[in-house]
């Protein structure tokens, strides 16, 4: 029997603000433990929450630009469980009323494009962090994560394949950015993935008994837990077991996906309506006014960037995938009269292989982007050849001098004066009869033998196009 994955994800997006979503505590990362609390977030008897507004801005932008429909009026609710890290042993979430619903991304599949719906969105406080110690049985509970917003996304199950599942994160992740309201760091949490699988007979309308998987803190690992998840749970059916409801943990080392506890549904957490908190009413008007701020986000800038420089859809896709990435690309072609696809060569090429080696992100880049443009510019005018250019690039790279600076220090200007050049080509002819007499007898890939030869000669500084032109015209001669 052929069977097939039925994956829904819960993306749980750490919100941009100062401030916490009922408090003014900092949400910066990375202070001493407890030091970002107060009473409100540690949930001291008789306080009161109060929403900060510009998280649920944020909320209504993501909305907005996942095609969801904002409702007019949402509910906060109080969600009940119990665990060391939740101080006030629930969470403000929200339950029946979430901020928006109804809304969809279009991801690209091996197929084509494809639409994966999202039910819903909502607004909700996080949780602390239990600190493990990795010498005694004890764990430590830090709190200054409590009470971050969140925004808790939540697509349809209509996932097949973890690679599916990849590019749906990915296109979320890059909206999120684009709209600058979650830095997306899936390392330090700000950016979360639950998923829900299961697996059906090829051709069957029922969903199957479904697992979710957590503790997944990159693309990779998402889709890695998802491969191993629909292999185990089809072994365990053709096997004649059964697949168990329950939440398992992704373990990385080991590679493969383990038990954690039964899975909850919504009557284990007792919602009821917030208590302390007005509903949320959000009014045309104010939609409006947030729509009009929204940025170019990924699909539009990469359906122009091919119409405006003419680039392929994949140099396109790979330069808007992420917001700097493509302000940088743009940066360089304001400065630099050059090819545009000359220009993404060199920065999805050499720029981000240099990134890539270092581990920096492009706002950490060495090379800037007027320096790539003035690079681009000495190759365009044929000051340089682009031998000499990843030269100097890399010299770049190393010492921060601007591309003009090392040209001239090191001597490294291009040579185009046809005498020198066909000095060259007639001492490489001679020093090589052999060859030329192989050339003339039909071998004509020796050309590249001579022009090597010849931009060995001029230490790479002879324009390529020349010796070309040049040696063809004295071997046909």
């Amino acid at each position: 029997m052929e069977f097939e994955a039925v994956i829904g994800l819960e993306v749980h997006a750490q919100l941009k603000t100062r401030s916490k979503i009922f408090c003014g505590c900092s949400t910066a990362f990375g202070a001493p433990p407890n030091t970002h609390v107060c009473p409100v977030c540690l949930g001291m008897p008789g306080v009161l929450p109060v929403l900060n507004k510009k998280a649920v801005d944020f909320a209504i932008m993501t909305s907005i630009a996942t095609n969801c429909t904002v409702a007019r009026e949402s509910r906060f609710a109080r969600k009940n469980y119990f665990y060391p890290d939740l101080p006030k042993n629930f969470q403000i979430s929200m339950y029946e009323l979430p901020l928006s619903e109804h809304g969809w991304l279009e991801i690209e599949t091996a197929a084509g494009k494809k639409r994966v719906g999202i039910t819903r969105i909502h607004m909700e406080e996080d949780a602390g962090k239990l600190v493990h110690d990795e010498f005694a049985p004890v764990s430590r509970v830090d709190l200054n994560r409590t009470g971050t917003p969140l925004m808790e996304i939540v697509s349809e199950p209509d996932m097949r394949t973890p690679e599916e599942a990849g590019a749906y994160l990915r296109k979320l992740h890059a909206i999120l950015r684009y709209l600058d309201v979650c830095d997306g760091n899936m390392e330090e949490g700000s950016f979360r993935c639950d998923a829900n699988v299961s697996i059906r007979p090829r051709g069957q309308e029922a969903f199957g008994t479904r697992a979710e998987l957590k503790n997944m803190n990159s693309f990779k690992n998402v889709e890695k837990a998802l491969a191993f998840e629909i292999a185990r749970q089809t072994a365990v059916i053709e096997d004649g077991g059964r697949v168990v409801q329950e939440t398992r943990l992704w373990d990385a080392n080991a590679m493969k996906t383990l038990p954690m506890r039964g899975k909850e549904e919504a009557h284990d957490y007792r919602y009821f309506p917030e208590p302390d908190l007005l509903p949320l009413v959000v009014f045309p008007q104010w939609e409006e006014e947030l729509k009009a701020r929204l940025p170019e986000l990924p699909d539009a800038r990469k359906a122009r960037f091919t119409s405006q420089y003419g680039l392929s859809d994949y140099d396109a896709g790979v330069l808007t995938s992420e917001r700097e990435l493509a302000d940088f690309f743009e940066a360089v072609m304001a400065s630099c009269k050059g090819e545009p696809k000359q220009a993404a060569n060199w920065v999805t090429g050499a720029l981000m292989g240099l990134l890539n080696a270092r581990g920096l992100s492009i706002s950490e880049s060495p090379v800037s982007a007027l320096a790539l443009a003035a690079l681009l510019t000495l190759l365009d005018s044929g000051v340089i050849s682009g031998k000499i250019a990843k030269t100097v690039f890399e010299e770049m790279a190393e010492t921060g001098k601007a591309p003009d600076v090392i040209v001239k220090e090191k001597g490294l200007v291009q040579v185009s004066d046809a005498s020198v050049i066909e000095k060259a080509v007639e001492e490489v002819l001679a020093e090589n009869p052999a060859e030329v007499t192989g050339y003339r007898g039909g071998k004509t890939k020796l050309m590249g033998f001579f022009v090597g030869a010849v931009m060995k000669k001029t230490r790479g500084k002879a324009n390529p196009g020349l010796v070309n032109e040049l040696l063809k015209k004295r071997l046909d001669a």
